[in-house]
């Protein structure tokens, strides 16, 4: 068995279950935060959606400097409805799943950092980067979107198992 072929079952599982969690996410709800210090609504959807995006880059590349010298910083795309945010994620979860099964073990396997202008952040192998920071990475804010969605009486999809609010009383 590939690295591959046993990444993509569970890249598949959490990334459904993302969609789920993302396609609840009411328009008129974009602008919410739980406090001043919090994050939008929207916000922690756009950044859901452009998490598997990383998963090319860090194949294809062996750095990502997101605040390059003289550049541009990265930021987080600006969505405004719930539509261009599943859009975005369907886009780049195709892309991932495509360069994931195209990406040899070897690949895997070899060094990647992440830069902010030109000093490294984190370095380490391409598979951690994937498990890390794309997979946790997503299960994390995927939690953090529920429970914004539950503070707004939104119905929370089941994720492993029915949710509090699938359960048959």
């Amino acid at each position: 068995m590939t690295i591959a072929e046993s990444i993509i079952p569970e890249f598949e599982i959490e990334m459904a279950g993302t969609r789920k969690v993302l396609e609840r996410i009411p328009d008129d709800k974009l602008n919410w935060k739980a406090h001043p210090k919090s994050n939008t609504i929207g916000w922690v959807g756009a950044h859901l959606a452009e998490i598997p995006g990383w998963v090319e880059g860090t194949l294809t590349q062996d750095v990502w400097d997101i605040n390059p010298v003289g550049g541009e910083p990265y930021q987080t795309p600006q969505l405004n409805t719930k539509q261009e945010i599943v859009d975005l994620f369907d886009k780049h979860v195709a892309a991932a799943k495509q360069i994931l099964q195209q990406t040899p073990d070897e690949e895997f396997g070899k060094s990647w950092s992440l830069l902010s202008a030109g000093n490294p952040i984190i370095t380490m192998p391409k598979l951690g980067v994937i498990r890390t920071w794309v997979l946790n990475h997503t299960i994390h804010h995927r939690a953090h979107l529920c429970v914004y969605l539950r503070l707004n009486d939104i119905p929370v999809p089941g994720l492993y198992g029915p949710s509090g609010d699938e359960q048959q009383v």
